[in-house]
C-alpha cells in the first residue's frame, strides 16, 4: 500500500472533528508545559487503566487523576465519544448508561488532553472598520473581542475575507502539530532498553499505539476513502494483522509526520495563495465545484457542505442533495434553512434572525457566534458558544453545552417532524428515548481556545445558562410537505415524548382555539365588525409572527 501512495495527490490532513468539537474549555484539562504535566498523568493514567478488566478509565478514574469535578470528567467522557476517530470504539457505540462501564482508551484520552491547549486562528481584521463600527453598536454585549465577528457586520461588509477560511484552519493546524508532534510522539511511545549495558533506552512506537494518531490526523483525499495511517506508513504497512510489524523507533516515525506535514503545508500554502490571487471563489473549492451565481451551496475537498449567504429567503437540502456527512450553515440571515438528512456533524456559525433546521446529527452540532437564531435538531450532543438571544428545539442524548459569552439563550424540547425523521434518527444512531434537553452544562465565559483579546473584568464572570421556554409561549414548528406521499403531520408523530408541561399546555391552547373558533361561528356581525374583528387578529397574528420569529416560515410559501 505504501508504494501506491503518491506524496504529490495524498496529503495528510488534521481531523477537524478534534479540532472543532473536541475542546472543552475547562482551565485543569489545559496545559501549556508541553509533556512536562501530561507524561507524569499518563503514568497515573496507564497504572489506573491497568486494574480494569478492560484496560480503559471510567470518569471516576479520569475525576481522581486530573482532579477535576465527576460532573466534568463525564463531560470529557461524553465529548470524546462524539469526536473519536473510530467509529467502532466502544465507547462511540455505547448507549448513555452504558459509558461509565465501557470507558476511555488511556491513549485517546492521552491525545484529547494534549490538544486542549490548541488555540483557534485569530481572525483576520476587517479594511473596512467605518462600515463595522457603523453596524455593531458599542452597547452590543458582543462589543469588544466579538466585534470583528458579530453577524450584522457579515451582513454590512457582503465579504467573508476576514473570517478564517477552511484552508487557513486546516493550515494553522497543520502547524500546530508540526510543532507539536515531538510531544505528541512521546507520549504515545514506550522505552525499549538497548541491547548492550551501555545502550540507552529508547523510545518506540507500536503500530497499536501509533494508530491512536487517527485522532490528529488522516490520509486522503475528495472521493476516496481515508486511508489507514498504519497502511500510510512505510514501517507498518502490509503488516500480518496476526503477527504485527515490531515496533520502530520514535525519531523515525517523528522524521515521517514532519516530511508528510510540510508537504500538506506547501500545497495548502499554494492553494491559499492561488485564493488571494483571485483564481477560485474558496480554496477548498476547485473551480468544478465553484456554484453558479444562484446557487448557495458548495462541497469542500474535505467533506462538508457549506450553506453560505442566505438572505431573506429559505433553502432547503435532503438526504438526496448530500454527498457528504458534515454540514456548516455559514453567515444566514433572516432567512429559514432547512437540512433534512441523516449527518454527523453540523456547525452553524455567524447567523442572524433565522431559522435552522437538521434532521438528525449523530455527533455534534455548534452554533458559534450567532443572534436571534432558531435551531431545531435532534442530536447526539450540541454546543452554544458567544451567542445571543437564541433558541434551541433540542432532542439530544447528551446535556447541551453553553461556553463562552453567551446571553439570553432559550432551550425547548423538539418541536417538530418529517417523514424521514425517524430512519436518520436510527441511521445516526440517537435514540428518541433519550432527551436531556433542559440538562444544560456551563462553562466559564472566557474561551481559552479563542485567540482573541477580551474585555477587561470578563474572566472574572460566568456565563449565563440558558433558561426553558414557557410552555406557553412553545409551538410545534411544521416543515412544508416536500415529500410526495406525505401524511399531514399530527403533534403526535413526534419521535420525542414532550414533557408533562409542554403537553398540558398545549393541550389547553388547542382546546382554548377550539373554543374561540366556536364563539366566533355563533357570534352574530354586522359586516362592518366582521372587518373590525378581521382586521384586528390580522394585527394581532402579525405581532406574534414577528414577535416570535415564525414571520421567517413565510419565505417558504414566497417561494413556493
Amino acid at each position: 500500500m505504501a508504494d501506491t501512495l503518491e506524496p504529490s495527490t495524498i496529503y495528510i490532513h488534521p481531523r477537524r472533528e478534534a479540532f472543532e468539537h473536541g475542546l472543552l474549555p475547562i482551565p485543569k484539562l489545559i496545559f501549556n508545559d508541553g509533556t512536562q504535566t501530561l507524561a507524569s498523568l499518563k503514568d497515573k493514567l496507564i497504572q489506573r487503566s491497568s486494574q480494569s478488566s478492560n484496560r480503559r478509565l471510567d470518569s471516576l478514574a479520569i475525576s481522581e487523576i486530573l482532579q477535576i469535578s465527576p460532573h466534568h470528567a463525564r463531560l470529557v467522557l461524553d465529548t470524546l465519544a462524539c469526536v473519536l476517530h473510530s467509529d467502532s470504539d466502544p465507547l462511540v457505540t455505547a448507549s448513555p448508561d452504558e459509558v461509565e462501564s465501557v470507558g476511555v482508551n488511556v491513549y485517546d484520552l492521552i491525545l484529547f488532553l494534549y490538544i486542549q491547549s490548541y488555540k483557534r486562528l485569530l481572525p483576520r481584521t476587517h479594511k473596512d472598520s467605518a462600515s463595522v463600527s457603523d453596524v455593531w453598536p458599542s452597547t452590543s454585549a458582543f462589543d469588544g473581542y466579538l466585534s470583528v465577528l458579530s453577524p450584522l457586520q457579515l451582513v454590512r461588509s457582503n465579504s467573508r475575507r476576514f473570517l478564517p477560511s477552511q484552508a487557513d484552519e486546516e493550515a494553522h493546524q497543520l502547524s500546530y502539530l508540526q510543532k507539536h508532534m515531538t510531544n505528541i510522539l512521546s507520549l504515545l511511545a514506550d522505552s525499549e532498553d538497548g541491547e548492550g549495558e551501555k545502550e540507552e533506552s529508547m523510545q518506540v512506537l507500536s503500530m497499536e499505539n501509533f494508530e491512536h494518531l487517527q485522532y490528529l490526523v488522516y490520509f486522503g483525499e475528495r472521493g476516496s476513502d481515508r486511508i489507514p495511517l498504519s497502511q500510510a506508513a512505510p514501517f507498518f504497512a502490509n503488516s500480518d494483522p496476526d503477527m504485527p510489524a515490531a515496533p520502530v523507533p520514535a525519531t523515525q516515525v517523528h522524521e515521517w509526520l514532519l516530511q508528510n506535514l510540510a508537504s500538506a503545508l506547501e500545497h495548502i500554502s499554494e492553494r491559499i495563495s492561488t485564493k488571494e490571487n483571485g483564481a477560485v471563489l474558496d480554496q477548498d473549492v476547485t473551480m468544478a465545484d465553484v456554484p453558479s451565481s444562484s446557487s448557495k451551496s458548495s462541497t469542500n475537498a474535505r467533506g462538508s457542505s457549506f450553506i453560505e449567504g442566505i438572505s431573506k429567503s429559505y433553502y432547503l437540502k435532503q438526504a438526496s442533495d448530500l454527498k457528504v456527512s458534515s454540514v456548516k450553515v455559514v453567515n444566514c440571515h433572516e432567512s429559514v434553512i432547512y437540512v433534512l438528512a441523516p449527518l454527523r456533524y453540523a456547525t452553524i456559525y455567524g447567523c442572524s434572525d433565522t431559522t435552522v433546521v437538521l434532521g438528525a446529527v449523530g455527533k455534534a452540532v455548534r452554533v458559534e457566534h450567532c443572534e436571534r437564531v432558531h435551531v431545531v435538531v435532534a442530536a447526539k450532543r450540541i454546543c452554544a458558544a458567544n451567542c445571543r438571544e437564541c433558541i434551541f428545539f433540542l432532542g439530544v442524548n447528551q446535556p447541551p453545552l453553553m461556553v463562552g459569552d453567551n446571553h439570553k439563550l432559550q432551550v425547548a424540547p423538539y418541536n417538530t417532524f418529517y417523514s424521514q425523521l425517524e430512519e436518520h434518527l436510527k441511521q445516526v444512531g440517537i435514540d428518541p428515548t433519550v432527551n436531556k434537553w433542559d440538562e444544560s452544562v456551563t462553562l466559564g465565559v472566557v474561551d481559552p481556545h479563542d485567540s482573541m483579546s477580551h474585555p477587561a473584568g470578563v474572566s472574572d464572570v460566568q456565563t449565563e445558562s440558558a433558561t426553558c421556554v414557557d410552555p406557553d409561549q412553545f409551538t410545534n414548528f411544521l416543515i412544508p410537505n416536500w415529500f410526495d406521499g406525505e401524511s399531514p403531520v399530527t403533534k403526535t408523530d413526534n419521535p420525542f415524548t414532550l414533557p408533562y408541561r409542554y403537553m398540558q399546555s398545549q393541550q389547553r391552547n388547542h382546546d382554548n382555539l377550539g373554543e374561540l373558533k366556536q364563539i366566533l361561528r355563533e357570534t352574530q356581525l354586522e359586516d362592518n365588525r366582521k372587518r373590525e374583528l378581521s382586521s384586528a387578529l390580522h394585527m394581532y397574528f402579525k405581532d406574534w409572527l414577528y414577535a416570535t420569529g415564525n414571520i421567517r416560515q413565510l419565505y417558504c410559501v414566497q417561494g413556493d
